[in-house]
């Protein structure tokens, strides 16, 4: 409580994922809160909303397909804020990862115990064969059998995920197929990304937890199934909402001000949960805020490559054997295709009530204009699904976006935390350094937690309970034969 026995007061300055985790611990524990959002919808990059098709046809939009992944414990336990039992969350048991050759992996029917899970995954791909298992350099690739954070970072941050796989002598044709789906998860090619993140990624989809890599989908587009939901539930906890509304300098004195396009938020203390560009829009406009050596930081975080998402609505079906969701591989520029009818509410109503289907084409680090990327999908369409080559496309939409963070080789160092120079403003978000093996949305959900949990400490409350993957590789053979390497 504050001095004068009134409630503390937060704002939070964005209202994605990051931001409503810092909200929720915040209001729960009777701190009033306001969440200062930009854009008219909540989630951001995970936020949905409403469009019209040409014919007028009312459709629902995002910014793509996202995986819940089960071992997205933080997150999930947001989500079960306004859904005790994840009902807007449907499993997809299985997704085919495909290269240029076809060769196809499958991520079906594997054991859950690390490190069996990864010994089948690896042994009945057809990209890797059992000679390559022992042509793998044990001493090279010990680090993926003991990964604890930040020491892994430490050891690793300085290499690019291409070359540690070549070091340990990882086949080229599995390296294309596989670990590319990790890289292309942070909007990278392998070359561009840390090997210290690959490396936690690795340990907490196979090695570090039994959950594996399948995943859950919003049954219904991200602001029916989750955001809406859970605004509801925080409104009723003194949580204020004010959408459409840009963020415009933070001033800390006596108290902390916010001065928006609606006027001025002032508070005990704030958590800034936007994106990259967005903190550092905010920093910059913001002068007395921090020291030179944060900001430094601040101004030096920077974004990966743009990305294209391409969705179509179609006249006729996709077949109805196709998976719901396929990564590929040597298929550029395409990265993976989803058949949106197959997990999404209001897309199965459009195809059940047209006779079409409604597919999500993803490309990642492009380059090229929206055009070329375009063409370049729907011929890849063509390849792997031909009967869309004489489909006719109702209408379209084309996002084309570069606003994610980087996670390049030697970034980890100087990536801010969630702590800052001042103990009233407080930092989330999925580009903000934790040193938990987290990553991608559940990042975002753990820093969230995570600012709320301090600022609750300092003002007397208790915090939450925080669960991750262990931060150790799970096996103890594999970290003794690891140990035995070096």
């Amino acid at each position: 409580m504050r001095a004068d026995g009134q409630r503390p007061n937060v704002v939070v300055v964005g209202g994605g994922i990051a931001g409503l985790a810092a909200a929720t611990g915040l209001a729960e524990r009777g701190v009033r809160v306001d969440v200062v959002e930009r854009c008219d919808y909540l989630g951001g990059r995970v936020g949905g909303w409403s469009d019209t098709l040409a014919d007028g046809t009312p459709a629902a939009m995002n910014r793509g397909f996202h995986a819940f992944f089960r071992q997205y414990y933080n997150l999930r336990a947001l989500l079960q804020r306004s859904d005790p039992t994840l009902s807007a969350l449907t499993p997809v048991d299985d997704y085919p990862l495909i290269d240029g050759d076809g060769r196809r992996d499958t991520f079906r029917g594997l054991p859950q115990t690390p490190p069996l899970n990864a010994l089948a995954f690896a042994l009945r791909s057809p990209t890797f064969r059992l000679r390559d298992l022992v042509r793998l350099d044990a001493k090279a690739a010990a680090p993926l059998a003991t990964v604890s954070v930040p020491e892994t970072y430490e050891l690793l941050d300085h290499r690019d995920a291409a070359t540690f796989l070549r070091d340990i002598n990882f086949p080229d044709a599995a390296r294309h197929l596989a670990f590319e789906v990790f890289a292309r998860s942070f909007f990278a090619r392998p070359e561009k990304l840390s090997a210290g993140e690959l490396v936690t990624m690795f340990h907490i989809y196979f090695l570090g937890s039994s959950e594996g890599l399948i995943f859950d989908v919003a049954n219904a587009n991200f602001d029916v199934a989750l955001w809406n939901p859970l605004r509801d539930y925080l409104s009723t906890r003194g949580v204020a909402f004010h959408t459409g509304v840009e963020a415009h300098e933070l001033t800390v004195g006596e108290q902390v001000t916010l001065s928006s396009s609606a006027g001025d938020f002032e508070a005990d203390a704030a958590v800034l949960a936007t994106d990259v560009p967005g903190l550092q829009r905010l920093v910059e406009a913001s002068p007395t805020l921090g020291d030179p050596r944060w900001r430094e930081q601040v101004a030096g975080m920077g974004i990966a490559p743009a990305f294209v998402v391409l969705r179509l609505w179609l006249d006729r079906p996709i077949r109805s054997d196709r998976s719901a969701f396929v990564g590929t591989g040597g298929r550029e520029p395409l990265d993976n295709i989803s058949v949106l009818e197959r997990y999404e509410r209001e897309a199965a109503d459009w195809a059940a009530r047209t006779g079409g289907s409604v597919v999500e084409l993803h490309a990642y680090s492009v380059t090229d204009a929206d055009d070329a990327v375009c063409n370049g999908l729907i011929k890849r369409m063509h390849e792997l699904y031909p009967e869309t080559a004489d489909a006719t496309v109702v209408d379209q939409r084309v996002l084309r976006r570069q606003d994610c963070p980087r996670f390049a080789p030697g970034d980890f160092a100087d990536r801010p935390t969630v702590t800052t120079p001042d103990p009233r403003v407080k930092l989330a978000g999925d580009g903000i350094r934790i040193d938990l093996p987290v990553a991608l949305m559940e990042r975002a959900a753990t820093t969230g937690w995570t600012a709320a949990n301090e600022l609750l400490g300092d003002f007397g409350l208790a915090g939450h309970a925080l669960h991750t993957v262990p931060n150790q590789g799970r096996s103890v053979l594999l970290r003794r034969l690891a140990g035995g390497a070096r």
